[in-house]
């Protein structure tokens, strides 16, 4: 089955840290880049990070920059999100993506992970 699986959110006061995890399963997760969006209420799921599939490259949204880093591990099938120096407004659902062909197929998939909730709070 395919599907990515996130952990690693809760309530951390402003000025924090935490990392996010999303492990993959059903496919070669070496093969392919992934994303990292949130959504906060009310808001449009917004990109934050990306990473290319070997790692070398990065990229991420402005409001993230020299506080977030993305990483991967593909002998665990895992990407990472380490967040530092959190802030209220990073209050938001997190979630990771990757779009794949599903294997065994042709077939095009972009699958998303179930979210991850991250609260930012005194």
């Amino acid at each position: 089955q395919v599907q990515l699986v996130e952990s690693g959110g809760g309530l951390v006061q402003p000025g924090g840290s935490l990392r996010l995890s999303c492990e993959a399963s059903g496919f070669t997760f070496r093969g392919y880049g992934f994303y990292w969006y949130r959504q906060a209420p009310g808001e449009d799921r917004e990109f934050i990070a990306s990473i290319t599939s070997n790692g070398d490259t990065t990229a991420y949204t402005d409001s993230v920059k020299g506080r977030f880093t993305v990483s991967r591990d593909n002998t665990k099938n895992t990407l990472y999100l380490q967040m530092n120096t959190l802030k209220p407004e990073d209050t938001a659902v997190y979630y990771c993506q990757t779009t794949i062909i599903v294997p065994g197929t042709a077939t095009i998939k972009t699958i998303w992970g179930q979210g991850t909730q991250v609260t930012v709070s005194s």
